[in-house]
């Protein structure tokens, strides 16, 4: 139990004792609970995440795009329409004059009228069937973009499927592994005891994440800073049950033969 003499300082205000068997399985349990927290970082820090992002706003753009490509090739099929139409009616009078103009029936000025008319509407349906032409040729462009689109978006949708795919894939892994990993915490929890892990869980959340770590060759295994001898000549006179602070991080130090001391 911790013992906490009246006006000390905050470093030496409480001294927990712990056995060194219960210290020692507290680095299993601390490399235990990093290692959750390295599955729950890969969790939320997937690869295929933001792959997919793009892939599918890039999917979105291209169905915008293929909505518009198919939309221009309904307008301009109307514009076609139109203009077969517009020559095909020019052939209708044309025709109907020539038959009336091979007839031989009528005056001489309405068969010289009848051969300026059919002059006239030859002119305009060569104007007609050029402009239909035109037509034809937009049509064909747009046709030919709307099946280049609708190529390219089942490429990336195929390319999103497989990201998709890839991440659920991941996303198992990881929860299976932490499904591991978590069923060994309470054995490891109960074995290291209550008060110890509750000062290991307070120095935790202030320490990202690290709260009991190796004393190891002099250095501490949390902050990573050398001990000073004074420091040093403290924890060799500590009794092996007593709990030592980094006087740096405040995190947790386990002495184990590799310390130094």
């Amino acid at each position: 139990m911790p013992t906490c003499p009246a006006r000390q300082t905050w470093i030496r205000r409480c001294v927990l004792k712990a056995d060194p068997s219960r210290q020692w399985r507290l680095l299993d349990l601390q490399a235990v609970d990093i290692r959750l927290d390295q599955i729950a970082h890969a969790r939320a820090h997937l690869p295929q995440t933001p792959a997919i992002s793009s892939t599918e706003s890039e999917l979105s753009d291209v169905e915008v795009d293929l909505v518009n490509a198919r939309t221009a090739v309904d307008d301009v099929q109307r514009e076609l329409t139109k203009a077969e139409q517009d020559v095909q009616l020019v052939r209708d009078r044309a025709a109907r004059d020539q038959a009336r103009l091979d007839s031989g029936q009528g005056s001489a000025k309405d068969l010289t009228s009848l051969q300026h008319e059919l002059v006239s509407l030859a002119r305009r349906q060569g104007e007609l069937e050029d402009l239909q032409l035109e037509v034809m040729e937009r049509s064909e462009s747009l046709t030919g973009r709307v099946a280049q689109l609708e190529q390219t978006r089942a490429e990336i949708a195929t390319r999103l499927d497989a990201l998709r795919a890839e991440e659920a894939a991941a996303l198992r892994e990881l929860e299976s592994e932490s499904g591991e990993v978590t069923s060994r915490r309470p054995d490891l929890v109960a074995g290291v005891g209550q008060d110890l892990v509750a000062l290991y869980e307070k120095i935790r959340t202030t320490s990202r994440g690290v709260g009991a770590a190796e004393l190891k060759h002099r250095r501490c295994g949390g902050c990573q800073l050398e001990l000073g001898t004074v420091d040093l000549d403290r924890i060799r006179k500590a009794p092996e049950d007593e709990v030592v602070r980094c006087e740096e991080c405040r995190r947790i130090m386990i002495r184990t033969g590799e310390s130094g001391l």
